[in-house]
């Protein structure tokens, strides 16, 4: 799964590890009034973070969790999904508006294949000091650069350079920065 290679979404083993993250999402609300707890739920629901500021609205949902690592000073607003079937690796500095969505799974295009439930994962990175604007998605396998907006509602298909603004859908530069 981490690596690239196909699995099965619908695997025992991994159906338990969501559930367990669904655990670690409730024990964040449960510590949320109380900022060391809280810290410490999000470093035990994510794989990395880059210090103590960290901030996750709720609600929120994440497949795995641990397989999703932040850079310093990460906002994520409410209602967003992160299925990190692959690594999903956030800089510092990133703000996500509300409803963000980013995908790691890919489903297979053949409906004889997918039928089978089998499934790959493109790991996704975001650069430092980006702005997610609310109601994006971002697909499998994107990498997106440091300093980029993403316009709210936009759906990011494709890799994207430093310092430009996208918007639409498909995301496309409307602008240098």
């Amino acid at each position: 799964m981490l690596a690239g290679e196909d699995y099965d979404g619908f695997d025992p083993y991994l159906a338990e590890l969501r559930a367990r993250t669904r655990e670690q999402v409730a024990e964040l609300e449960r510590a949320r009034a109380n900022p060391k707890k809280y810290a410490v739920a999000i470093q035990n629901l994510l794989g990395s973070v880059g210090d103590d500021k960290a901030i996750i609205e709720s609600p929120v949902y994440f497949d795995y969790g641990h397989n999703t690592h932040v850079g310093k000073g990460f906002y994520m607003n409410s209602m967003c999904v992160i299925l990190d079937s692959a690594r999903v690796d956030i800089g510092d500095d990133v703000m996500f508006g509300p409803a963000v969505q980013v995908y790691t799974p890919q489903h297979p295009l053949d409906p004889a294949l997918r039928r089978t439930k089998i499934l790959k994962a493109l790991p996704v990175k975001i650069g430092d000091g980006v702005w997610v604007g609310g109601g994006a998605v971002i697909l499998p396998g994107v990498t997106i650069g440091d300093g980029v907006t993403i316009g709210a509602g936009s759906v990011v298909t494709k890799d994207v350079p430093d310092n430009v603004v996208v918007v639409g859908n498909p995301a496309r530069i409307v602008k240098h920065l």
